[in-house]
């Protein structure tokens, strides 16, 4: 995901391409954290970013099953 990336842009994805975008974002996170405990981090804000790009990602799929099940029924 890139820097400041905004929910509009997201929601044009498709669901497959939003869990892609959310692997590849926890993957990430899990890199600034070890950089963060090893001292190596350089970009702090970075996982920030990250966090709330995993947030907005998991709000979008969220409204996306909502809006299934409302259409199922």
């Amino acid at each position: 995901m890139s820097d400041g990336m905004k929910a509009a842009d997201l929601r044009t994805k498709s669901r497959d391409e939003l869990k892609d975008e959310l692997v590849g974002l926890r993957k990430e996170s899990f890199n600034l954290r070890f950089q963060a405990a090893s001292g190596q981090l350089e970009n702090t804000a970075r996982c920030r970013q990250v966090t709330r790009g995993i947030a907005r990602i998991k709000t979008i799929l969220g409204e996306l099953d909502i809006a299934t099940s409302k259409a199922a029924s």
